[in-house]
């Protein structure tokens, strides 16, 4: 596990090996989202990079009678 500390602007500096480990970038975006009493960041992805990767999904949902 690793810490760090809050500076007096209450900054933190993400550990080197956390930023090789999530491919972390200088000025790449970070969503903060605050669970069950921790803060989680989450590195924000480009929305092109995301395009097709929902292809080939099988869109066949099995339903009951009656709900169709």
């Amino acid at each position: 596990m690793t810490t760090v500390t809050v500076s007096e602007k209450y900054q933190v500096v993400i550990p080197k090996v956390v930023r090789e480990s999530l491919q972390i970038r200088p000025g790449q975006k970070l969503e903060v989202i605050v669970y069950e009493g921790r803060a989680e960041l989450v590195p924000v992805g480009d929305l092109r990079e995301a395009r097709g990767f929902l292809r080939g999904i099988d869109t066949e949902v099995p339903r009951e009678a009656d709900r169709l």
